[in-house]
């Protein structure tokens, strides 16, 4: 059933519960995707990055996740991850995304809001959901993000983004990264605690990758709805595609892609039920 990310938050914020979002690009990781969630009876959010848009065909992209979609008889949203600039917001619009992600993180606060609002304006007026981002995630190992400043969300601040922008739901930085973390990771749960109380609006964690089990059961039992998850997912298909280069045989590349699949959707499936409490 494909459906808007605006409707699978709001069941997840009531049911306190979290939806996997996962970022694609290729039909492969969509299918994944979308056959794990439909096992584990669960909602998706398939998300596109900006930076894909010059691998992926953004229109052929769009119909194939409607059908897809609409052949599930789980909910599936489609949603444009991290976009820096309005065209890319505008072309996701056209094609039917339900919610975009504008991130105008790099900028002071002021700026950041007022870059915000404005394709707030431009995304309501199409009927369409907005999230946003203010603090910034550092970037970690195996991440083909842009490095971040690293800069947590302040809960003030937050709140008077939210309620100048119009947003609809807000990333909030509390120490995750972008990637694989490097170190021991320092999850400030109390701050997402601050930021909850702040805003009253479905929050995001951007960096589910490598994050602990008890950190993630701990941001959903504080608010988050939905949480990101690209790294980890792309290096099970890594893996299992540098055991192909290693073999002394040369397999076809229809059962490489199927046997990739099934790689990525073991990833997947442990996100799922860390996510949803199964």
């Amino acid at each position: 059933m494909f459906t808007t990310t605006r409707s699978i938050l709001e069941e997840a914020r009531r049911k306190r519960y979290a939806v996997a979002a996962f970022n694609v690009y290729s039909m492969e990781t969509v299918q994944a995707a979308v056959a794990v969630s439909e096992r584990l009876r669960q909602p998706v959010i398939i998300a596109l990055g900006e930076r894909y848009f010059d691998t992926v065909d953004v229109e052929a992209f769009s119909a194939f996740v409607k059908v897809i979609a609409e052949k599930a008889g789980i909910p599936v949203a489609l949603h444009l991850d991290h976009a820096y600039e309005k065209q890319s917001i505008i072309r996701a619009i056209r094609c039917g995304f339900g919610s975009v992600m504008y991130d105008g993180s790099k900028y002071p606060l002021e700026e950041n809001i007022r870059r915000t609002k404005e394709m707030v304006e431009i995304a309501h007026m199409a009927g369409v959901s907005v999230e946003a981002e203010i603090g910034s995630l550092a970037r970690g190992a195996f991440s083909d993000e842009e490095e971040g400043s690293g800069a947590l969300t302040d809960p003030d601040s937050a709140r008077a983004f939210v309620q100048e922008t119009g947003v609809d739901f807000l990333a909030a930085a509390i120490g995750t990264v972008h990637g694989m973390y490097t170190g021991e990771p320092n999850i400030d749960i109390p701050l997402l605690g601050r930021i909850r109380q702040a805003v009253d609006v479905p929050l995001v964690l951007h960096g589910g990758s490598g994050t602990p089990d008890d950190k993630i059961r701990d941001s959903i039992a504080n608010g988050i709805c939905k949480i990101n998850v690209n790294t980890e997912v792309s290096m099970a298909a890594v893996a299992y595609l540098k055991t192909i280069g290693e073999s002394d045989k040369l397999p076809h590349l229809s059962n490489v892609m199927a046997d990739m699949q099934a790689a990525m959707e073991q990833s997947m499936e442990k996100f799922v039920k860390l996510f949803s409490g199964l």
